[in-house]
């Protein structure tokens, strides 16, 4: 028989190799032999993550936690391990249990703020981050998250600070130079293009890099109003991060068609959960929706969750399908036999400790627009407002944006065209909510909502049962964190310069013109 000390310190061995696969039989070898070793437990845990084995891994690390309460290491994998099966709320209760514990070790700490990040808690997460920062300052992945926090936090010169930092230890390092263009407007006099073009040039075999880099050009050429420049960057960007999606408009379709399918009459709903308090904000991505959640949570009564995919997760979850994808047909026709108080409830369990403590919140995830139907059934007193955009601009505007890289709902922007198709899937299933489930989602444009923003904000907050107050007008001086691509434009008043930006394109949109148009898609004269 194996000695359990040589076996264990084949495991440590194991670990510190990153040999997971060997880890793994040595801990199973080890814990019949001391199933109360936290160590063992801990390796064992970390190992069945790696390897995505994700309840025998939430298993041991929650074990080893127990039995090892006072190591923030331990507390911090759980946590972790937690948010990737999207246990929000648990992670971010464990993830504050090591923060309570003072962990001194970067490594933690930027762990740490990666997961209250996800979980929407931007000001722990910049505590985090500051924390590996201060141990570890010359490691440029920790600059870079430490500015992603501050961005979302609103501290601007702080993130572009860091940004830059990062960039001087390592001027390859591309998600930053993106980062750092979507700061601010640049300028004639002011910018960084030349810097873009050298690193550019440096980096021609890495297509993640290509796509950055052009994003971030493209940027800086549309602030100089060199329009033609900036849209040959955007194409060789998303050209670049095309080919890695493996994306089919076709799988898209056959999505949309199922969800029209599963609601084919109109219906009234009422055996959900009946809670008031979740307000749904909805629509295609970058068609100013952060604006308008910006104007409602400005509102005392009002709290800004971020953009959960709870709801998401609590039909899969109901419908016990077993598919990879998160939404497909056949977790789709699985939800006809799901008890939609249940699924209400759960959603509404896993949105807290954030939630709860104002009598309302916004879930601001753009792509619950494929959910409405579900979240009619599953929150009948759920507010859903959806805000549609000029279709030329709203296009555009998908194309101009590099969406996470993880996220499975973007595939479509890689492509001028294919996010044409997109839209007219969107504005179809849309039309078909509205038919199926009347009265329940309030449609406003964007371009409404600048134009007569006083108007608008009344209008919305009637619909969501709330009495006025004026500090919505004065959305910009709301001091919540903002974690969307729109995070540094919604500190500022509304603006129009967003309107009809399209037209500065026009030359190079024209096919995307006329596949809207053949579509029957109404454009704007």
């Amino acid at each position: 028989m194996t000695d359990p000390a040589e076996l264990f310190a084949q495991l440590t061995a194991a670990f510190n190799r990153r040999a997971w696969t060997q880890a793994l039989q040595l801990a199973e070898q080890l814990l019949p032999l001391a199933p109360h070793h936290p160590g063992v437990n801990y390796i064992a845990g970390i190992a069945h993550l790696e390897l995505q084995q994700m309840p025998k891994a939430l298993d041991c690390l929650h074990q080893a936690m127990q039995l090892e309460p006072r190591r923030a290491d331990y507390a911090t994998q759980y946590a972790k391990a937690l948010a990737l099966v999207r246990l929000m709320r648990d992670a971010r209760l464990t993830a504050d249990r090591a923060m309570a514990l003072s962990p001194d070790d970067p490594i933690t700490l930027d762990t740490l703020g990666v997961i209250y990040t996800q979980a929407n808690a931007h000001e722990q997460a910049a505590m985090a981050f500051r924390g590996a920062v201060a141990l570890m300052p010359s490691h440029p992945p920790y600059r870079f998250n430490l500015a992603t926090a501050l961005v979302a936090a609103g501290d601007i010169d702080a993130a572009e600070h860091e940004l830059e930092a990062c960039i001087g230890l390592a001027p390859g390092y591309w998600k930053a130079h993106l980062t750092l263009a979507q700061l601010r407007r640049q300028t004639p006099t002011s910018n960084h293009i030349e810097r873009l073009q050298s690193v550019l040039s440096q980096l021609a075999d890495n297509s993640d890099a290509q796509t950055y880099l052009n994003m971030a050009l493209a940027k800086e050429y549309e602030d100089i109003a060199d329009y033609p420049a900036a849209f040959g960057h955007y194409v060789r960007g998303k050209s670049a991060g095309r080919h890695t999606r493996g994306y089919s408009i076709q799988s898209d379709e056959v999505l949309f068609d199922a969800l029209t399918a599963a609601f084919p009459d109109p219906e009234v709903t009422t055996s959900g959960c009946p809670t008031e308090e979740p307000i749904f904000v909805i629509g295609m991505p970058r068609t100013g929706t952060t604006l308008l959640e910006r104007i409602i949570t400005s509102h005392p009564d009002v709290y800004s969750a971020g953009e959960l995919q709870n709801f998401g997760m609590a039909l899969k979850y109901a419908t016990r399908s077993p598919s990879a994808l998160l939404l497909d047909p056949e977790t789709i026709a699985r939800a006809s036999h799901v008890d939609w108080k249940e699924v209400g409830e759960t959603y509404l369990s896993s949105t807290r400790p954030a939630t709860g403590n104002k009598p309302h919140f916004i879930d601001k995830l753009p792509h619950n627009f494929l959910y409405a139907g579900f979240i009619a059934h599953a929150l009948p007193n759920a507010k859903i407002i959806c805000l549609r955009r000029d279709p030329m601009d709203t296009c555009l505007s998908n194309f101009r944006q590099l969406f996470g890289a993880l996220s499975p709902y973007y595939g479509y922007s890689f492509d001028l065209l294919d996010t044409g198709r997109y839209y007219v899937l969107f504005d179809r299933l849309m039309a078909h909510w509205q038919c199926v489930f009347p009265g329940r989602i309030l449609e406003m444009d964007y371009e409404t909502l600048v134009e007569s923003q006083e108007a608008s904000s009344r209008r919305l907050l009637e619909f969501c049962g709330l009495s006025w107050n004026d500090a919505c007008l004065s959305f910009e001086n709301n001091p919540a964190p903002v974690n969307t691509a729109s995070a540094v434009q919604v500190r500022a008043p509304v603006y129009r310069s967003a309107l009809k930006r399209w037209k500065k394109y026009e030359p190079q949109l024209r096919a995307l013109q006329a596949l809207l148009d053949e579509a029957g898609i109404k454009l704007a004269q």
